[in-house]
């Protein structure tokens, strides 16, 4: 048995601290249930120093109004429903989670992603299992689960140490989450809060799910080679050699591919093709039918871009249901039906969330407070270079990730601020959600809130069973830590270069 190096150092120690903070907070739908109780009261607090500012979006000077009065508590009795049926997204965010939970509860991603990795030729099956997780992130679950445990046994294979292969397979996946070469739920959920927040400065912007799919494409070719160097050179060399004991066989058997899945993979991804063949027929030619019937457009309200949520949904399903038909996963209806409400069950916690995510809006928008913190916000960074904002939005959203593991509930606290305010600083609301983005993804790999740490720390001690937390995280620190100096950097050169970060993703916004 391998004894990995025990580091009693100011790096776990304030990790250990990390943890304890984010422990001691409240579950986030208890915490937005607060933060709402909490607005009420400093709508009505600020209100007495009569703060007034101009509307940007109207150009009329307002002021901030106490929600604790006859009104304002008669809206929020009477508005509270009406505020969550109607917030913009909701239902594309489920619709899209109806299309991943087919693919991901029939196991078509997890038997892909077996079948991509044993089929990996040996000189590249590293940077195949990086690339492997990074699009992984889209399948939900699936990657930072299935991924992890496969990629050990494959280093063992190769000589390396297993928890090495855990470590990389980890980060691949969580670290680069906000990396992909195609669109997926962590696009749909950002989206779902980035929308209703830059509707405070402007009701009528037009906004997409695909906004940042140029930036998160380029970033997955940026960061395999990041992930693959610190695993070449830091992380594999520092573990060294395992020497494992007859007591830590891995079970080998859920990595294994039998002939009627095989099967099953062909025909599903087969299906995928086509539908990806059938949206490029209506979507190259002139008057194809997703594109603008009358000015010809993909991007600008096009049912490509304005549909984005069901293309998602379609894209997944398809394959997803052609695997379970073939592979007798779905026998009938009933098991279809399973699939569909399972995979809706884990979408509980988001939706909960949602409904106080849009108490919080509404009470920004009734009180005003929105538009006065937007307002002074954008006057305190007003003449501040977009360096230096990328670089402090990027670690004030990675030191929050670091004390709240949801990226939703995080994105619904910072959205409603952030957005607005450098909305009036000059910046599309894409830039700004791609630079969140970014500090949200980078310390994923470390950070004690995740909920499939724990996991990972149970895999690692099948190889090591003196393993702990903090041991753990030290293999993932040096990823943070690259990903920290690589992403952003390139951030700065896209940003500077003035590159669009997606479809109708500019870099300023201009009303």
């Amino acid at each position: 048995m391998s004894q990995t190096k025990q580091k009693t150092s100011i790096v776990n120690k304030f990790l250990n601290l990390i943890e304890k903070a984010g422990n001691r907070l409240p579950d986030p739908s208890i915490l937005f249930f607060f933060l709402c109780a909490g607005l009420i009261f400093l709508s009505w607090f600020i209100s007495l120093f009569n703060i007034k500012v101009e509307n940007p979006g109207t150009g009329k000077t307002v002021e901030v109004t106490s929600l604790i009065s006859r009104e304002g508590f008669g809206k929020i009795i009477s508005e509270s429903i009406t505020n969550f049926s109607e917030f913009p997204a909701l239902g594309l965010v489920l619709a899209v989670m109806i299309g991943i939970g087919v693919a991901e509860k029939s196991g078509y991603f997890d038997k892909l992603m077996v079948q991509v990795v044993l089929k990996a030729p040996r000189k590249i099956i590293v940077p195949i299992i990086i690339f492997v997780g990074i699009i992984g992130n889209a399948a939900g679950d699936a990657a930072p689960v299935v991924l992890p445990p496969l990629t050990a046994l494959v280093f063992i294979k190769l000589g390396y140490h297993p928890i090495a292969g855990l470590a990389m397979a980890y980060t691949s996946a969580l670290g680069a989450f906000a990396a992909n070469l195609t669109l997926g739920m962590s696009d749909a959920l950002v989206y779902a809060f980035t929308k209703p927040a830059a509707e405070l400065i402007d009701k009528d912007i037009n906004l997409n799910v695909a906004m940042n799919w140029y930036f998160i494409a380029a970033s997955t070719i940026v960061l395999l080679p990041a992930i693959y160097y610190v695993s070449m050179k830091i992380v594999i060399p520092r573990l060294g050699t395992y020497h494992p004991n007859d007591d830590s066989n891995e079970d080998e058997s859920n990595n294994e591919i039998t002939t009627k899945e095989r099967k099953a993979l062909k025909f599903a991804n087969i299906s995928f093709l086509i539908v990806i063949g059938v949206l490029l027929a209506l979507s190259i030619p002139e008057n194809g039918w997703l594109r603008n019937s009358d000015t010809g457009s993909l991007i600008e309200k096009s049912p490509l871009m304005d549909g984005v949520g069901i293309v998602i949904l379609v894209v997944f399903f398809v394959p997803g249901f052609v695997y379970g038909i073939v592979s007798g996963k779905i026998g009938n209806t009933k098991d279809l039906g399973k699939m569909l409400s399972d995979s809706m069950s884990t979408m509980g916690s988001f939706i909960v969330i949602v409904f106080f995510a849009a108490q919080l809006l509404a009470y920004l928008e009734w009180s005003n407070l929105g538009i006065v913190i937007s307002v002074k916000g954008a006057e305190l960074l007003q003449g501040q270079n977009g360096v230096v904002l990328i670089i402090g939005f990027i670690i004030l959203s990675s030191l929050i990730n670091l004390l709240i593991g949801s990226a939703s509930a995080k994105w619904a606290i910072l959205a409603p601020i952030f957005i607005p305010m450098f909305m009036l600083l000059g910046y599309h609301p894409a830039f700004t959600q791609m630079v969140y983005r970014i500090g949200d993804s980078i310390t994923n790999p470390i950070t004690p809130m995740m909920p499939y740490l724990p996991l990972l720390l149970s895999y690692a001690q099948k190889y090591d069973k003196n393993m702990k937390l903090g041991t753990l995280i030290s293999s993932l620190m040096p990823y943070s830590i690259v990903l920290a100096i690589v992403w952003p950097i390139f951030m700065i050169i896209w940003y500077l270069l003035g590159i669009p970060f997606g479809p109708g993703g500019d870099i300023y916004f201009n009303k």
